[in-house]
């Protein structure tokens, strides 16, 4: 067990697995009428830092909601790897051409840093980008085509044809020198001139030795067969939000290639899901991010419609913390950020989680002590729920204790893998005693 935080330095106003749980009655009737009747998707969104990015908690909660409540799909993916950066084991990206990118931690810019809180783009084709599922547990029917202003951007393949085309080579034969040759000689024998030979064998001079091979292209010429891959486009179809298109059957692998209409490819990410009643759980995370980071992209909030988001869940904080921001502009930033989801007419309910202990520059962080009591003082105010994980992972007296269990990391901020899951499978234990007492 892990010592709870003392209640004189948070003081948490009731004993609830999740504080002012009342505000997620919806998503709770949502969720009891799937778990009676099997016939809807539920989307969560997770949305946060470095904690979130590495999919290491997230993933926890995502498996662990879905084998109760069934597995709806992956969610929002995205190309870590294009982007040269860290992401989930769940899927792996690669492309034949280079990317360029840009976080929404750096200065802003007019780059198109949409859902996934980091660009990716390239102003020019080209290119194929494959995708490949690793866990077979997200087999997909449906992947949906995230871009800026839902513009035709890409087309998508699962296979390739081979077109052959006939053409003809030059025969190539070997030569090896006999004592008394010279190149001049040798040329003649096969009617080509000494500068090509000298050419395909890199000779310097005309000065040869017995023994060598020379490699000769003669003037006779052989049939040859050139093999050629062709992607063959999917038939994809489009709405609001969306490029998209539906398999018959569930798919692991998927090729993006540039749609031949466009001129320039921006990719915000990619949604993944089955055909199948259940929990969506989407990631959103970008190392180093703080609420003022997302604040700064409009075309972040406009995208998070896409994922037509039944609960929001939100980790921010701990890099708020080593920009020593007081408290109060901390909750206005969280004010903020809330705001600009609701302008999209997204009312699904929001929980806050409280960024986790950590050390600020190897001294005890009072600025997440400070951020965690002031957003429970908020959240009745502003309607919404927290799950209090500085409490619960035993806020500035339990940090030691993190450290001898292995659940944090040397730098005393981030947490090992065994440290994220725990944390999930405290969250989620959290909100199914919360779902429990809401159908008591």
């Amino acid at each position: 067990m892990i010592q709870k935080a003392d209640t004189a330095s948070v003081e948490t106003p009731f004993d609830e697995p999740i504080y002012n749980a009342k505000v997620l009655d919806v998503f709770f009737k949502q969720l009891n009428e799937n778990e009676n009747h099997k016939n809807q998707k539920i989307n969560i969104v997770h949305i946060g830092d470095s904690h979130i990015q590495g999919d290491l908690m997230t993933n926890e909660i995502r498996k662990r909601l879905q084998y109760q409540f069934g597995n709806a799909g992956r969610g929002l993916v995205f190309p870590y790897q294009l982007a040269k950066t860290n992401g989930s084991y769940n899927e792996r990206f690669k492309s034949n051409r280079t990317w360029e990118s840009y976080r929404n931690i750096l200065p802003h810019k007019n780059n198109p840093v949409g859902l996934s809180g980091i660009a990716l783009w390239r102003d020019s084709g080209g290119f194929v980008v494959e995708m490949n599922v690793k866990d077979v547990a997200y087999k997909f029917n449906t992947i949906k085509i995230i871009t800026p202003q839902n513009k035709n951007m890409f087309d998508l393949a699962v296979s390739s044809k081979i077109n052959s085309i006939q053409t003809t080579e030059r025969k190539v034969i070997t030569h090896k020198i006999k004592k008394g040759e010279v190149l001049g000689t040798i040329a003649d024998k096969y009617n080509v001139s000494v500068t090509e030979i000298k050419r395909e064998n890199n000779l310097k001079s005309n000065n040869i030795r017995a023994g060598r091979t020379l490699r000769i292209s003669t003037n006779e010429t052989r049939p040859k067969t050139i093999s050629m891959s062709e992607f063959v486009p999917l038939d994809i179809q489009s709405d609001s939000f969306s490029h998209y298109y539906n398999s018959k059957g569930p798919l692991s692998r998927i090729f993006l290639v540039p749609n031949k209409e466009a001129s320039d490819y921006e990719l915000n990410g990619l949604v993944l899901e089955k055909d199948a009643s259940g929990i969506i759980y989407s990631g959103i995370g970008v190392n180093g991010a703080k609420y003022s980071d997302y604040n700064k992209y409009p075309l972040f909030f406009e995208q998070l419609k896409v994922l037509k988001p039944d609960l929001l869940v939100f980790s921010l904080g701990t890099n708020e913390s080593y920009d020593k921001m007081e408290s109060g502009k901390y909750i206005r930033e969280l004010r903020e950020f809330i705001s600009n989801v609701r302008a999209q007419k997204i009312d699904s309910p929001i929980i806050i989680m409280t960024p986790p202990p950590s050390l600020l520059r190897r001294k005890p962080n009072t600025y997440i002590q400070d951020y965690t009591k002031d957003i429970i003082e908020a959240a009745k105010k502003d309607g919404f729920a927290v799950w209090d994980l500085y409490d619960e992972f035993g806020g500035m007296s339990g940090i030691q204790q993190l450290k001898t269990q292995g659940l944090i990391g040397p730098d005393w901020v981030h947490y090992s893998k065994k440290g994220y899951e725990k944390q999930g499978k405290m969250f989620t234990e959290a909100l199914i005693r919360a779902y429990d007492n809401y159908k008591k």
